[in-house]
């Protein structure tokens, strides 16, 4: 008889900690999962109510043990980041359980408090919206270049930033924007005009005959103070933020300028994006300046299925390092960071062994690093351009540097906090009489 007692007792265990919905489940969903899965945003199904997840539940199941989801791809050896969303070890074996137990409901009573989204954006309401406005045909089909939309801000004083964010009208045509701000007086992109979608002249410099690969790259974003990026949408990307105390700057009589790259997908449809600022209460003490590290010169050889290139600049400013983007095209296979301080010391920034361009993250820093001026930064990035790499458009072509997809790049993009009356231009322009660095603000 004690036996059977004691396998009764065990049995009521076992049963009381079989995970429920409301109790177990929902709270690690509302942590981890909804901002992506929730109506309007990038995921393909909500995970807000036990309907929406329960016939996902062995789907949540695989995606969580493969790590799958939530996204993220940062080699765990090399520095920490405060928008890691991994679940822990026991959230894991939380949601496999109760996949395995049936996916029960339990009592809606244990339920978490619903989180609060404002509709169509993560950074709650802006303070302003400005998009590019014009309705813009996107076609079914071809190769679509590059196209530009002013939109004037009206702004009669400098604005400084908390928060930005950009919205694709149409995230199935759209690839990425990049949001430059255009200073008045700047002659960048100077043919285009407000309301008018704007292609720029292509590169009379043919891609085969650019100099040999090397591995002297550039700071990209700001060009003699004509432009500088102060957004990026790409998908799987998320706003940009400022730390307290810190904004980015839209100077008065501004313009901003997104830079579209709209990929044909079968369907013609129309695309109309947008941008939502959050303005900072107050003058920062601290200026953000997105940039990123890039090298034209890459020459990836037909079949080559580790390519190798570094893109490699010397800070001529103190700065501080937040956030570290990757990007590549359908050829990257993997991205790495490294910081050489003037003491000679080295440290690995950044490891992302598996590159995803479907789903490109932003990595912010858990604590932002000081990089003191002669800091050389590298970004190093490697491709598979052979047969084996499913993605791979052609792996008979030896493969250059290009906007569109089946081109590639090599972008390291980087936040860099400075004090708010310093000159970004200073951070990569050698002061007169010194001898020139590898680094360019352009």
């Amino acid at each position: 008889m004690r036996s059977f007692a004691l396998f009764f007792v065990a049995a009521g265990v076992a049963l009381a900690q079989t995970p429920t919905f409301y109790r177990d489940v929902a709270p690690i969903l509302v942590q981890h999962c909804q901002t992506c899965h929730r109506p309007g945003e990038v995921a393909p199904m909500p995970l807000l109510t036990y309907s929406d997840a329960r016939p996902w539940a062995k789907a949540i199941k695989t995606a969580v043990l493969s790590r799958k989801m939530p996204p993220w791809y940062a080699d765990p050896h090399f520095g920490k980041f405060s928008n890691d969303p991994s679940l822990q070890p026991a959230e894991i074996d939380t949601l496999v359980r109760w996949a395995d137990n049936g996916a029960p409901e339990g009592n809606s009573k244990g339920a978490p408090a619903p989180r609060q989204f404002t509709e169509g954006w993560t950074i709650g309401k802006p303070d302003q919206v400005l998009d590019t406005g014009v309705d813009f045909k996107v076609p079914a089909k071809g190769t679509i270049d590059y196209t530009y939309f002013v939109s004037p801000t009206g702004f009669t004083e400098d604005k400084w930033v908390k928060e930005i964010e950009v919205r694709p009208g149409d995230r199935t045509v759209v690839h990425h924007v990049v949001l430059y701000v255009r200073p008045k007086g700047s002659k960048f992109v100077a043919d285009a005009k407000p309301g008018v979608p704007y292609v720029p002249p292509a590169d009379p410099v043919p891609a085969d005959k650019r100099p040999p690969q090397n591995d002297q790259g550039r700071l990209y974003g700001i060009n003699n103070g004509m432009y500088e990026m102060v957004a990026v949408y790409v998908p799987g990307g998320v706003a940009y933020r400022t730390l307290p105390g810190q904004a980015r700057l839209i100077p008065a009589g501004a313009d901003l300028i997104f830079q579209m790259h709209y990929t044909a997908n079968g369907k013609e449809t129309v695309d109309r994006s947008k941008v939502g600022i959050v303005f900072a209460k107050e003058k920062p003490k601290q200026r953000v300046v997105n940039t990123f590290i890039l090298n034209e010169s890459l020459r990836i050889p037909p079949g080559a299925d580790n390519h190798r290139v570094d893109a490699k600049v010397t800070l001529q400013e103190d700065a501080t390092l937040q956030s570290l983007f990757p990007h590549m095209h359908l050829r990257g296979k993997a991205f790495e960071y490294a910081a050489k301080f003037p003491d000679g010391t080295t440290k690995t920034l950044l490891r992302v062994p598996q590159y995803s361009f479907n789903w490109q993250l932003t990595y912010y820093l858990d604590q932002p690093i000081a990089l003191p001026k002669g800091t050389v930064l590298t970004a190093t990035a490697f491709y598979d351009n052979s047969p084996n790499n499913a993605f791979n458009p052609d792996p008979k072509k030896e493969i250059f540097w290009g906007d569109q997809s089946w081109d590639e790049m090599l972008a390291g993009f980087i936040d860099l906090a400075i004090p708010v009356d310093m000159n970004p231009l200073d951070l990569a322009r050698p002061k007169q009489g010194a001898k020139a660095g590898t680094a360019e603000l352009r």
